[in-house]
């Protein structure tokens, strides 16, 4: 039947979050203790506040479609929080509300890139860039980066990959996988690259935003040479602890916005009415209702660092948000443990899975082979568990 697929689905790779996270389920349901740190979900309630939001949208018999590009009132607060936290302004036909920032990448991808049209990536990525950019025709250009620069593009570096075929440049801060945060000295050297190639755009994947442990967050949209090309794309999930509620949206110039809000109405239409309504709360609120959940995810990053530091071949930087570490373990590979042959992430994060029980993410899906990604959106008791299992396994 495979005959019957598309070229274009065919070429399409798994995303290896969700199957590692599957594979954990399918050990879990036969009976096996795995401990999760592959998805990048937080592991907290969402705020009772957000929740009586819903609950009284709900009351109100909010039930109907909603318009594509989201309620007036949701973008109005969009807008607000934007200028609030990232010091950027918008008009509501900037604003598109979308089913996750997922699907706002999507389509961003869908109104601007052609075939053959180069996108610049820098690695490590956030493991859907790659895929959604090959599924509208698009070249990912890979720009490697390791743990002597933090994980981060210098400004040479994106010169000297740009070409007569660079269409744009997408990256994330703080960065998943890395934990990676921009400074803004750092934004204004990419920005000052960009200034004299005025047909390149700028994707700003800032989900992470207030999962930042330096304060002060920064967006490259602020900068008057590229805040015309710069499409800031945001959401609740990581933040707020609303993963399953689906809301993203992004900040864009109009005629961007507008023709996202084209393809929006074509595939899903408008988002879910109840979690717009409980959003409007969510980004009316300051940001320090939220704090709690930052300084834990923070308590959580010591631990864990201090875990692995001791886990010979176990190399890290320090994350300055998100909750991940993205140690680099190329120390193991050829390495033959316990009749199980490493030869690279994929084998690692495998070998973890099976031996410790453990569910890491191979740091091949995220564009740097030498590295995995291992979560800390859990409880302090899995965390010390697992390092253990896995410090363990690997000393066996």
């Amino acid at each position: 039947m495979q005959r019957y697929l598309s070229e274009r689905v065919k070429n399409l790779a798994t995303s290896q979050t969700l199957a590692m996270a599957a594979k954990a389920r399918e050990l879990r349901s036969a009976g096996k203790d795995v401990i999760g740190l592959s998805l990048g979900e937080p592991d907290f309630n969402i705020p009772d506040f957000i929740k009586e939001a819903a609950k009284k949208a709900i009351d109100e018999n909010y039930n109907s479609y909603t318009p594509v590009d989201g309620y007036l009132d949701l973008k109005k607060a969009i807008i607000n929080k934007f200028e609030r936290d990232n010091g950027l302004e918008f008009r509501p036909s900037q604003i598109v509300v979308s089913t996750g920032a997922k699907q706002a990448l999507y389509n961003i991808a869908s109104v601007l890139i052609n075939p053959g049209d180069e996108v610049i990536l820098p690695c490590p990525y956030w493991v859907s860039y790659s895929d959604i950019v090959k599924l509208k025709g698009g070249i990912p250009v890979e720009v490697k980066t390791d743990i002597k620069n933090n994980f981060k593009m210098t400004g040479e570096q994106l010169r000297s990959v740009i070409t007569e075929k660079t269409k744009m440049v997408w990256f994330s801060s703080p960065c998943n996988p890395s934990g990676s945060v921009y400074s803004r000295e750092e934004l204004k050297e990419l920005s000052d690259v960009l200034e004299s190639n005025k047909n390149i755009f700028i994707v700003s994947d800032e989900i992470y935003e207030h999962i930042n442990y330096k304060g002060g967050h920064n967006s490259i949209g602020t900068f008057d040479s590229v805040k015309d090309r710069t499409i800031t794309v945001n959401g609740v999930s990581k933040a707020f602890a609303m993963t399953g509620w689906r809301i993203g949206y992004i900040g864009a110039p109009e005629w961007i916005a507008r023709s996202c809000n084209k393809v929006q109405g074509q595939v899903t239409s408008g988002a879910n009415c109840i979690a717009q309504r409980a959003v409007i709360t969510a980004l009316t609120e300051h940001p320090t209702r939220i704090k709690y959940m930052v300084d834990e995810f923070q308590s959580r990053r010591n631990l864990i660092l201090d875990l692995l530091s001791n886990i010979k071949g176990f190399e890290c930087n320090i994350p300055d948000g998100a909750f991940y570490v993205f140690p680099n373990i190329s120390h193991y590979f050829g390495k033959t443990i316990d009749g199980f042959k490493i030869n690279n992430a994929s084998d690692m994060s495998m070998f973890l899975l099976e031996k410790a029980l453990v569910a890491t993410v191979t740091g091949d899906a995220f564009g740097n082979p030498n590295c995995i990604r291992i979560s800390y959106a859990a409880s302090t008791d899995q965390i010390k568990t697992a390092i253990e299992r896995i410090k363990s396994t690997l000393e066996n």
